[in-house]
Order: structure tokens, then C-alpha cells, then sequence
């Protein structure tokens, strides 16, 4: 796992370009602390820069950007294939020959063989840029998932990319900020894509690649994979033997490493049951959990219930208060773009470095699959609601219940305006209000973007995952695993999101896959033998802090003088404001649009 890099522009001398690469490769030392690598090339004005985190073939072998076929295709790349090892086999079938053990070798010999019909093949995270020194062009791609992070620009100066946003700032024709990211995080409590702080630059789709033509300055984007939701396992008895060995699978891919690996141990259904699959394939397996001192937070009963079955060596940490103001400013200064989330990642990232680990399984993505948010059962209500007059749909702003006032969310339609109504933060009258502008501009704005597809046709427990998988899961859970891990040169693999256990997870008849008396029952019955009964018959906690109170108490809150984030602060202490609004607003200030 590594941090990416790169420059096409004309105007600038090529030393100036490396110096630009350079810098922004310094920018992301922390997600690849192990070693370094530029490449140039005068013809096209291109410069491709590498920050390494060596996971897998260690060795200097492993070094990027890597060149490949009498050196015409040149590869950064940041991720892991897991089946790297199968498609090297099929490769020397075909005569291909290797001098590394690296999967960076793999990708650039599949991708000679197949071209882009390669990236269907691959199973795994990541976000590569491939440069064809013979066509003149660059082909940028990224993971079905939408794991790894990739950022880019397209302007008449040329192409730019890099694997975070901060790295784009640096270049000074891409530093004009886009004024209305801050209307997004109010609303959304992070910055759904495509949206950026930036005017100019965009992640690339999941799923897709773009090939850019560095003659001509064309672009061509391209979907080469999508998940979609097709209900043909019907058998309950089926979906859960499909479900154990599916999984177990996917588990034992992602402990591919040459280096320490781990669990994230958090004492939930999904980690537990990551963290038994794990125990099975590799022995001597680290556990890392974090406690804390009040029970009303801690899950440190249900860890230890675990503990019991497996082999691992386990280290649970106590998190108090004080390492919370302490590296409150810290944890802020990592995030790339601004979310609401992503403390406890920080945390438990930093804990799993301590612990000698590189990369870490973790169990994101179970919820989403399979029904364990409110909003599954909130959904056929939602969608009641949804027909309701826009008029009456607005009269909720006059309460002062957080989930009536978001009902005017409905009013925007499709995914964007249920989601809001399901998880939105700040409605557009207060949006306005805090930001200066008029609640027209602010409904403007939340119309226009993300722009998302139709899912009206799926069922409502299906729609309600769609909206988790692409909005909260998307934007805020795996951007936060991306930015908050690699902060701390780890990395963090999501078994769950293996892209055959997803389409498999897709693939379950909505009346099987979210019935039963336990959120996520089916997923609970596949491994029920295997887990405490402890872990699997509790109430859902989440994977958060003692936030309001922390909050309520920390030093770095931003007290001025006429200061509204202030204002806010007191109605945190009342109990008038959730934390996670809270912490938005002080994200606004920490970002300097406040």
C-alpha cells in the first residue's frame, strides 16, 4: 500500500515538474514511510512520483514507479491484489516471465497481455496510473469498491493526479478552492463525491478507468465493473453456507502479506467474525481493540468473550480522555478532506503501529451488506413520507426534533433526498444561517450534486443498502479507513468488500437477507456456532467515543469572541446538539471557511 503522484504539463520545464512531484510526494511520506521513486520523461512533460509502504515482496525488487516491456509502460501504484499469485500463473502460461514477487510486476504484465480488459480480472484495492510512453498516454483506474482514493485534474495546463487532495493544493494552478464544499459538509457531515475542496479536482468513479491522451489533451472515462443487485439466491439454507465459505475466502486472501498483519478487534458481530476466519489461516495473529474507562462506550466485555476462542496474541488498549485533547489537533491535521468521522480509525491505527503491524483486516462493510443500520427499517417508512406534499414536508424545520426537521430533505428527489432525511446533519435554513447565504442557494447546491442513479426499482431494504454502500460507507467510512490508517504508514483491508463476497452478498433475496429477529440474523446464523453469544445477541453499539462528553470538555473548541462555533458549543453541553454536528461546524472552522 502506497502514496501516489503525477504531473503532465507542458509549460512547466521538466526540473520544475520534478521539484512540484517531489513536493507532493513529500506531502504524502506518512502513507508510504519505506521509500521513495520518481520518473521523467521529457517528450511528454511527465512526471510520476511513489511513496512505498512494502507489504507485499519487501525487497528493493518492489520499488516504483516500476517499468515494464523494454520499459514502455511505467506503473505508480498504490494497492494489493489479491489474487495476484493466480493471475501470475495464468500469465506464464501465456510465456510472461517475472523478476520480482511483487503484485506491481503482475498488473503491468496483465495489462500488456489484456489491456484494459485486465482490470475486470483484478480483485483487490487500489488506484494506479499506467503511462504508455509508445501511444503517449495515461490510463488512471480505480478498485470496483472505491477503496483506495484517487484524485485528479484535467485542465488546459494537462492532467495532475494524486492519491489526496492536499497534494493537489500544492500546485498552483489547481488552488482555487470550490466555494461550496462547506454547504456539503453541513449537510452530509462529509463531502460526498465528487465533491471536493478543491474547484478543479474530482476523485475517479469507482469502478471506472480514464485514459488521457497527452497529445490531443482528450479524455475517455470508462466503467469497467459495477456491483448490482440481483436477487436470484432464494434459499435461506443456501445464502448461509454461500455466506461461511465465502467469506472465509475472501479472509484468507486479504492475510496475503510479507509483512506483520492484524485484526482490528472491536468487539462487534463483523470484526468477530473476521477476527475467527483470520485465527483459522494464520497463526501467531494480532488482535488490536480498543476500551475505554466508562461501560456505557466500552466493548471490552464482548473482546474478551472472543479472546476466548481464538489463538491470537491480543492487545487491547485503554483510550482516556486526556489522549483525546491531547491528539485531537493531530488527528484534524491528517484528514485530507473534512468528515465528521474518523477519530476512532486514528486511534486504532495508531495503537496497530505500535503494535508492530503494517496492515490490519478490519470488518467495515457488514452493515452495509447486510441490514445492521436504522436505516433498513426506517426505509418503507421513508418512502411513505416521500409522497407527502413538499409544503408539509417543510413544517418539520419548526421543531425541534433533529429527525423532523430533516423531513424537508425528502423533497429533494431520489437517493439523495432519503439519505439526508436518514442521515443528514444541518437542514438548509440552518446551513444558510450559519454560513451567510440564502436558503435558496443552499437548496441549489444540494440539488445539484452527487449526481446518483435511479434506484427506485430496487427493494426498500435494497435501497436502503445502496444508499449506505454509495453514500455513508463510500464517502465518509472508507475515505476516514484510507486517510486516518495511512496517516500511520497501515494499512486496512475490508474482507467483507472482497468483490466476489460482495457480488455473492448482492445476489441474496431481500425477504432471506434482512429477515429476523436480530439486525443482520443472516449473517449472525452462518457463524453462530462459532461465536460467543455474548457477541452476536447484543444491542448494536458502533464503533464510537464518549464524544459529546470529550467534546464537551475539550480545550480545542475554538473559544472567540462573537465565535458561532462557540454559540454551538453551549448547545452541546445542553444536549440541544449532537456531537457529530458539533464536531462538523469546528471541522468548518479548522478548515478556514468559518
Amino acid at each position: 500500500m502506497c502514496r501516489i503522484a503525477g504531473i503532465i504539463n507542458a509549460a512547466y520545464p521538466i526540473n520544475d515538474l520534478k521539484c512540484l512531484v517531489q513536493s507532493m510526494c513529500t506531502t504524502l511520506q506518512h502513507g508510504g514511510p519505506d521509500d521513495e521513486g520518481m520518473f521523467t520523461d521529457t517528450e511528454n512533460n511527465l512526471c510520476f512520483g511513489h511513496r512505498r509502504l512494502s507489504i507485499i515482496d519487501i525487497s528493493a525488487a518492489g520499488h516504483q514507479p516500476m517499468l515494464y516491456q523494454q520499459n514502455r509502460y511505467v506503473i505508480t501504484y498504490n494497492g494489493e491484489l489479491y489474487n495476484y499469485l493466480l493471475l501470475k500463473a495464468d500469465l506464464k502460461a501465456m510465456g510472461f516471465q517475472f523478476n520480482t514477487q511483487s503484485d506491481t510486476e503482475v498488473l503491468l504484465a496483465a495489462y500488456t497481455a489484456w489491456g484494459t480488459a485486465a482490470f475486470e480480472k483484478l480483485e483487490g484495492m487500489f488506484a494506479f496510473a499506467i503511462y504508455d510512453r509508445q501511444l503517449s498516454t495515461v490510463v488512471m483506474v480505480r478498485d470496483a469498491a472505491g477503496i483506495k482514493p484517487l484524485y485528479y485534474a484535467i485542465t488546459k495546463e494537462g492532467l495532475a493526479f494524486a492519491s489526496e487532495v492536499r497534494a493537489l493544493q500544492l500546485l498552483p494552478y489547481l488552488q482555487q478552492a470550490n466555494k461550496e464544499w462547506p454547504v456539503y459538509l453541513m449537510a452530509y457531515g462529509h463531502l460526498p463525491e465528487p465533491i471536493t475542496t478543491l474547484k478543479e479536482v474530482k476523485p475517479l468513479e469507482k469502478g471506472t478507468y480514464l485514459l488521457y491522451d497527452i497529445k490531443t489533451g482528450t479524455k475517455k472515462q470508462v466503467s469497467y465493473f459495477r456491483f448490482t443487485f440481483l436477487e436470484k439466491i432464494n434459499v435461506r439454507e443456501e445464502a448461509v453456507l454461500r455466506i461461511k465459505s465465502g467469506l472465509e475466502k475472501a479472509v484468507a486472501q486479504h492475510l496475503i502479506s510479507d509483512a506483520p498483519i492484524g485484526v482490528f478487534l472491536s468487539g462487534g458481530l463483523d470484526s468477530s467474525i473476521i477476527a475467527l476466519l483470520a485465527n483459522k489461516h494464520q497463526t501467531k495473529l494480532k488482535t488490536v481493540s480498543l476500551y475505554f474507562e466508562d461501560n456505557k462506550y466500552s466493548e471490552k466485555k464482548y473482546q474478551d468473550a472472543l479472546k476466548e476462542k481464538l489463538s491470537c496474541v491480543h492487545q487491547q488498549f485503554l483510550l482516556q480522555e486526556n489522549d483525546f485533547h491531547k491528539f485531537l489537533p493531530a488527528i484534524i491535521q491528517a484528514m485530507d478532506l473534512p468528515c465528521c468521522d474518523g477519530i476512532n480509525t486514528w486511534f486504532i491505527s495508531k495503537y496497530a503501529k505500535e503494535s508492530g503491524l503494517k496492515a490490519v483486516l478490519s470488518g467495515v462493510g457488514g452493515d452495509e451488506l447486510y441490514g445492521g443500520y436504522p436505516s433498513f427499517k426506517r426505509m418503507n417508512t421513508t418512502l411513505s413520507l416521500a409522497h407527502l406534499p413538499n409544503a408539509m414536508l417543510r413544517t418539520g424545520r419548526f421543531t425541534n426534533s433533529k429527525k423532523l426537521k430533516r423531513l424537508e430533505y425528502l423533497s429533494i428527489d431520489g437517493a439523495i433526498g432519503k439519505y439526508l432525511f436518514l442521515r443528514g446533519q444541518f437542514i438548509p435554513f440552518e446551513i444558510a444561517k450559519f454560513l451567510g447565504s440564502t436558503e435558496k442557494e443552499v437548496w441549489e447546491i444540494l440539488s445539484r450534486q452527487p449526481q446518483l442513479e435511479n434506484i427506485s426499482y430496487l427493494t426498500p431494504s435494497n435501497q436502503a443498502s445502496w444508499m449506505e454502500i454509495n453514500l455513508y460507507m463510500q464517502n465518509q467510512l472508507l475515505r476516514d479507513a484510507d486517510v486516518m490508517s495511512m496517516a500511520h504508514g497501515v494499512e486496512i483491508r475490508l474482507p467483507f468488500l472482497d468483490k466476489a463476497f460482495m457480488q455473492l452478498s448482492l445476489m441474496i433475496d431481500s425477504s432471506i437477507k434482512y429477515n429476523g429477529k436480530l439486525a443482520k440474523q443472516l449473517l449472525i446464523d452462518a457463524f453462530k456456532n462459532d461465536l460467543p453469544p455474548l457477541v452476536w445477541n447484543r444491542p448494536k453499539m458502533g464503533f464510537t467515543f464518549p464524544f459529546k462528553e470529550w467534546l464537551s470538555n475539550d480545550q480545542y473548541k475554538g473559544k472567540k469572541p462573537n465565535s458561532s462555533v462557540s454559540d454551538y458549543h453551549t448547545r452541546l453541553k445542553k444536549n440541544e446538539l449532537h456531537w457529530s454536528q458539533f464536531f462538523t461546524l469546528h471541522l468548518l472552522k479548522n478548515f478556514g471557511n468559518a
